[in-house]
């Protein structure tokens, strides 16, 4: 097998998959998705039909101005994360993981075909509900109702599970799935058309078609701001913007843009967007940065849970110890808006074990057009990168690694690439190093780039694409950093500084 290069190697005894893959698991909802604006040209009216339906499920829902509550200032609120999981467990050995792989890859798809100019009403970005998703608990209204929401860094809208008539097929693995009930909020209200806040997801033009345009005094429109609808790879979900309160101890964030769903497909809980848009948690809530620490996968079927920071105010984020930091790198493509809502981070090299490893230069950062580059995505499972990235990466890994290639089970698995390990016994592999603009190095724990797979001897690689191969095809970010890889890291989103920073420490906890 391989030759053995590179003195640098990681050895660890396994102690359980740590992507549970020894008692697989059928954990979320098995979808990657791209928020859409509901269409508003004739073309579409047939999507337009869906506001008449949804309107009719909110018709027996009456709603109250919100009331002025003051606030009480606190530099940082902290919240528990924990693994989303459901209660069903997967029959096939196989069947949860594989649906992570092509979950990671689709979501992929939709994060990168976001700079296509043919979905003109394409607004915020894609939304993540999959198997490895980290949820938080939010409460809004008054009184306040608390719910699931998943952490997801690559979107920006705020949504959930809404009224007691919520409709959503296949998600039987979440029967108990909490509901929003807008009539028991006094600060629950409809979003109106000349609302500012509809601009946000609908443009600045939505006056235009969602007002009577025959009345030329705008500010006399009545009419709500349009319906929303997320379409999925598997599933979808729609409903209306709502006003609410956001209440954590001791602050209330007044006004909130919040979506409330009505229909869903495969997507029994709510989003937490923490992208860059103004819609997200970050913006709304006016954060100066925010910082988590995620559980290993191997703690999916336990209560245990981390903390989610948000810092309210001036941050303290230069005075972490042992934080290496990476500036957060702005898309230069004034032609896809899309892409400003995700964090970009400089990739400089990749080193399996003491070699370098060779990427192209033109997927290193994002060109004039928004293709290229990288992005740090909570809500993407297994890290995406690139045909030609992985092939690089994957072909070093099959040099220095001494074990034999399982390819019946990269077939199973939809991993790869695979190879059998000593049972019970220590593993050794290749160190993967991940150098970043700034100095930064990540130097990834074997179990956040290799796990065990079934119940057999054999380890596969974490890290996912597609078959695409060739200079251009797909277009938009070259790698999307998923959350299996931020495992056991303390990670900070420092938006004062703009700045991305990382440190390797257990996050179980004590």
């Amino acid at each position: 097998m391989g030759s053995g290069r590179g003195s640098k190697r990681a050895r660890w005894r396994w102690s359980g998959g740590p992507g549970g893959a020894e008692t697989p698991r059928s954990d979320g909802i098995w979808a990657s998705e791209s928020l859409y604006s509901l269409p508003l040209t004739p073309s579409q009216s047939k999507k337009m039909h869906l506001a008449g339906i949804l309107f009719s499920f909110l018709s027996i829902i009456t709603f109250t101005s919100s009331s002025s509550t003051p606030n009480t200032k606190t530099n940082t609120i902290t919240l528990p994360l924990s693994p989303l999981f459901s209660h069903h467990r997967s029959s096939h050995p196989f069947h949860t993981l594989k649906l992570a792989v092509s979950t990671s890859i689709t979501r992929a798809h939709h994060l990168k075909s976001r700079n296509k100019p043919s979905s003109p009403s394409l607004k915020t970005a894609v939304q993540p509900k999959s198997y490895g998703g980290y949820s938080i608990d939010l409460k809004f209204g008054t009184p306040p109702q608390s719910f699931p929401f998943v952490l997801d860094t690559g979107s920006t809208l705020v949504w959930l599970p809404c009224s007691s008539h919520y409709l959503c097929t296949n998600c039987n693995s979440f029967p108990n799935t909490p509901k929003f009930i807008p009539k028991n909020s006094s600060s629950s209200k409809f979003v109106s058309c000349t609302n500012p806040k509809c601009e946000w997801i609908f443009g600045p033009n939505v006056q235009t078609h969602c007002c009577n345009k025959n009345n030329s005094a705008l500010n006399n429109c009545s009419q709500t701001c349009p319906a929303y609808t997320v379409q999925y790879g598997l599933g979808s979900t729609a409903g209306f913007l709502l006003s609410e309160s956001l209440n954590f101890p001791g602050k209330i964030v007044n006004d909130f843009l919040l979506g409330c769903s009505i229909l869903s497909v495969y997507q029994p809980a709510g989003i937490a967007g923490f992208g860059r848009g103004p819609e997200s948690v970050p913006a709304q809530m006016n954060l100066t940065g925010f910082s988590y620490c995620l559980l290993s996968h191997r703690f999916d079927d336990s209560p245990q849970n981390s903390d989610l920071v948000l810092h309210t105010s001036q941050s303290n984020f230069s005075k972490t110890n042992g934080v290496s930091y990476t500036p957060f790198l702005k898309n230069p493509s004034s032609k896809n808006p899309a892409f400003g809502t995700y964090y970009y981070i400089t990739l400089r090299r990749i080193i399996v074990g003491e070699k370098r490893v060779r990427v192209p230069k033109r997927l290193l950062e994002p060109d004039v057009n928004g293709d290229g580059g990288s992005i740090v995505d909570s809500g993407s499972t297994f890290t995406f990168m690139e045909r030609p990235i992985f092939d690089s990466v994957a072909q070093e890994l099959g040099r220095q690694v001494n074990y034999t290639r399982a390819r019946e089970m990269e077939k199973k698995s939809g991993l790869s690439p695979c190879f059998v390990v000593p049972p019970g016994g220590t593993t050794s592999f290749p160190e993967l190093r991940l150098e970043f603009r700034g100095g930064a190095k990540m130097r990834l724990p074997v179990t956040n780039y290799f796990s065990l797979v079934g119940k057999s001897d054999v380890a596969c690689l974490t890290i996912v694409s597609d078959d695409v191969a060739g200079p251009g095809v797909a277009g938009g970010p070259a790698v999307i950093f998923g959350n299996y890889q931020q495992q056991d890291f303390y990670v900070e989103y420092d938006l004062e500084n703009e700045r991305f920073g990382f440190r390797s420490q257990s996050c179980k906890a004590r």
